[in-house]
């Protein structure tokens, strides 16, 4: 594992290196994987993750929906502000659970912009983003199982774009959401803030959490938040709306494209990869 120094002037003439150690790049195909145990044990920590944060946040969903349509109180039910502390809550404990099995994903979004770091290979992106989706469609079905009146009633959690805003408006929402996520997610697993504040790996679900929670305050009313293709996809799969199927795109194009621009925000501005590739552009003494 080679060291990143970053090199910072104290005086005139005098350097002090700064030495952390930075992963170095997945492969992009790396075969090897798949004769490890470890990376299976990591693709059922995220169908488990997965399907554990989908059945709580719908049943949060429709539990919220059937109290408020059926009580005369107007703050009956957690209402929208525990909707979002339900999906951030979730995030913050399963990402704490699962980070030192899997690195704690729970959405393809995340690991398209970890591939795209470089942080995992192709393949363990893709058999990633097959479990995160496999785990949404079992989560939203354990619901469905146990709730099936309520469930169809109430919409199945389901994502889709609501009336009076435009797809246009609804793919924004996503891009912005995802990528205060995924920019979330690269600054609290930044190797070189946890050399230098030890407690930052410890705290790393904290902010992710919170990040998804201050998303939902946001956006639930454009487009019920998605930021997570596997949770909208999962719910669509198991709802089966025709509403749902048609918004369906702008609950993965948006994701991907937020977490896209995150991860080169991250890596290329921040922590100016391309910079340091070309030798910081300072000349060689």
């Amino acid at each position: 594992m080679a060291k990143d120094v970053e090199v910072v002037v104290v005086e005139q003439g005098v350097y002090s290196a700064k030495d952390y150690q930075d992963p170095p790049p997945a492969p992009l195909i790396d075969l090897e994987e798949l004769t490890k145990w470890s990376f299976y044990r990591a693709l059922i920590a995220e169908f488990v993750a997965t399907l554990l944060f989908l059945y709580i946040t719908v049943l949060t969903v429709i539990g919220y929906m059937h109290q408020s349509q059926t009580s005369p109180d107007p703050c009956a039910g957690v209402g929208i502000l525990g909707i979002a502390w339900a999906f951030g809550g979730m995030i913050f404990v399963l990402v704490y659970c699962t980070a030192g099995v899997s690195g704690g994903h729970i959405n393809p979004a995340v690991t398209f912009g970890l591939f795209l770091a470089r942080k995992v290979s192709l393949i363990r992106a893709v058999l990633y983003m097959v479990a995160q989706c496999l785990g949404a469609i079992c989560g939203c079905g354990f619901v469905k199982a146990f709730q099936k009146a309520y469930y169809d009633r109430y919409g199945g959690g389901a994502n889709k774009l609501n009336v009076g805003y435009s797809k246009g408006t609804g793919l924004g929402a996503e891009i912005i959401g995802t990528f205060v996520l995924v920019y979330t997610v690269f600054s609290a697993t930044d190797p070189k803030r946890n050399a230098r504040d030890s407690h930052v790996p410890v705290l790393a679900p904290l902010p992710i959490g919170f990040a998804v929670f201050m998303v939902h305050l946001a956006t639930i009313p454009v487009t019920g938040t998605g930021i997570n293709p596997a949770r909208s996809f999962g719910a669509a799969v198991i709802y089966n709306n025709d509403k749902a199927w048609d918004d369906q795109w702008i609950f993965w194009v948006g994701p991907f494209i937020g977490a896209a621009i995150a991860a080169f925000y991250h890596q290329f501005i921040l922590r100016a990869a391309a910079i340091k590739a070309l030798g910081s552009f300072r000349s060689n003494p």
